[in-house]
């Protein structure tokens, strides 16, 4: 399990002042509200950044930051990921999971049969869809769904899948 849980990606800038323009990649985008640090991956290293303000545009999240005052302070960090460490999570409720949990599980079927690796988590405005991927790189895009997602063990690193008639063959069009 990851420590850090990836909460949005710096967009761009917002205006003169130092403010960042951030897609959230959280379910809940008032939980920077609640924010008062949050980790910076510039790719060389990550860096603590303090929350100064926080503000709300249309589906994005404007953060100030303490120190960050330039539009140029800002520029260097576009597109570049934002992190929380586990403790400042969102708590979750029953069956519910962080996309960086499921990466990686081993995907099988309720009738034994070996899928492949849970890659990706597609989010989509009526569910979540996995992306599973088999040795031959053949990927099975299962729903998120009571139906098809029969249990998730994180300890043993498994997710049990049961694949609704047709499911295979749709996904090899």
């Amino acid at each position: 399990m990851d420590d850090l849980l990836k909460v949005g990606i710096i967009a761009n800038t917002h205006g003169l002042r130092g403010e960042a323009k951030v897609f959230p990649t959280t379910d809940d985008p008032k939980r920077f509200l609640d924010l008062d640090k949050i980790i910076l991956d510039t790719g060389t290293e990550k860096k603590t950044l303090e929350i100064e303000r926080v503000r709300f545009a249309k589906h994005m999240v404007i953060l100030k930051f303490k120190g960050l005052d330039h539009i140029n302070d800002i520029e260097k960090y576009k597109k570049k990921d934002l992190y929380v460490t586990r403790d400042q999570a969102v708590p979750l409720g029953e069956n519910e999971y962080f996309i960086a949990d499921l990466i990686g599980l081993c995907a099988v079927s309720d009738e034994g049969e070996q899928l492949g690796e849970l890659t990706d988590v597609i989010q989509s405005a009526a569910n979540d869809v996995y992306v599973i991927k088999d040795k031959n790189s053949f990927e099975l895009l299962v729903p998120a769904i009571k139906d098809c997602i029969k249990r998730v063990d994180l300890e043993a690193g498994v997710v049990e899948i049961h694949l609704l008639e047709g499911l295979r063959e749709v996904n090899q069009k």
